[in-house]
């Protein structure tokens, strides 16, 4: 005989739970949080794809770190999706048989700066070259903060190349930012002699000055150690720990807290500031500046073709096929790409 269903029976449902939102708003300055996409102009080699994925980690967390492209995706295509989604700055990667190229963008309007990458290594060659790599689950949590050196001659593509790698990123008030959401710096410095420009990314560490290695480790990670070889539970304090700890203790390098920040590093006393670079390390050469978004009046040009109306010969034309349109802006890339080519050969 079947069960009569209890009508008055009470379903208990679990309570659904809503994400935090986002913030969209700067609140230090007022204006949109600043939104990346970093995406290829043409085919990339292995080892430049795994540089695009760098870049993308290095932009986090406001991009788009699975950003599907397709072949036939061309530039008007990115431009229609960056508008409702908030995106204010595309990082596009390309690769001729000189050199690869790297494009920072403005959208909609530009302004558009081309740096040449001379040589650049990857997060995960840097990783296999240090004896201790660091990488922290919260790592790229918040976004980096930004360091600029060298750039302060007075020229205004310099200028203009300050601004839109400030612009990339959110700005901070010294004020009010959490010391805890600082955890990682993208610094760039500029040689007026060489007119390079060095590219790196650190993540920013504090120790505590005057406590050994054995100790900190203790009370970070609450492991149990190893007394087996010891006599006494003071030789575990009083023995020196594995490293050097004279950096640490340089006056210069150490620093101290407003406030409490983890299990170590206490408001009382000194702190080490540290850097440990993650990657990715890039040598670049700014190439051009231009007005519009990969068009428009070349304000800029190391070649000495500044201040001259840039007409794409395709632009113009209005493509009977329906293919030539997809790939009118690659061609249009290609063509500025190996001229910058065909001008540093000269």
């Amino acid at each position: 005989m079947a069960r009569l269903r209890n009508k008055n029976r009470k379903v208990f449902s679990k309570p659904s739970v809503k994400k935090k939102a986002a913030p969209t708003v700067d609140h230090v300055t007022g204006d949109k949080i600043p939104k990346s996409f970093v995406f290829s102009r043409g085919k990339l080699p292995g080892s430049l794809r795994q540089l695009q994925m760098d870049l993308r980690k290095l932009m986090l967390p406001f991009t788009a770190l699975n950003l599907k492209e397709k072949k036939r995706n061309n530039l008007r295509d990115f431009l229609n999706v960056a508008g409702p989604m908030g995106v204010t700055h595309f990082l596009m990667l390309s690769k001729t048989d000189a050199a690869p190229y790297l494009k920072v963008a403005r959208t909609p309007q530009g302004p558009t700066v081309t740096f040449k990458i001379n040589q650049y290594s990857l997060a995960s060659d840097i990783t296999q070259s240090q004896l201790r790599p660091r990488c922290p689950s919260d790592l790229y949590k918040n976004p980096p903060l930004i360091v600029l050196s060298g750039f302060g001659s007075g020229e205004q593509h310099l200028k203009l190349t300050t601004i839109m790698f400030q612009n990339m990123f959110p700005a901070i008030d010294i004020n009010t930012v959490k010391l805890s959401s600082c955890q990682r710096i993208v610094l760039l410095n500029y040689n007026k002699d060489t007119k390079l420009i060095d590219f790196r990314h650190y993540s920013i560490r504090l120790q505590p000055v005057g406590v050994s290695r054995r100790i900190r480790k203790f009370v970070q990670n609450h492991q149990i150690p190893d007394l087996r070889s010891l006599q006494d539970v003071s030789d575990f304090i009083t023995k020196a720990g594995y490293g050097s700890e004279s950096e640490g203790d340089e006056e210069a390098a150490t620093v101290t807290l407003p406030c409490d920040l983890g299990r170590v590093n206490r408001a009382t006393s000194k702190s080490a500031v540290k850097l440990q670079e993650i990657g990715p390390r890039m040598t670049l050469q700014l190439l051009r500046v231009e007005e519009g978004l990969c068009s428009g009046t070349v304000i800029f040009s190391e070649y000495g073709t500044a201040n001259e109306k840039k007409t794409p010969g395709k632009e113009n034309q209005k493509n009977q096929g329906g293919e030539e349109d997809e790939d009118e802006d690659n061609d249009d890339d290609e063509d500025e790409e190996q001229e910058d080519d065909e001008e540093a050969s000269e």
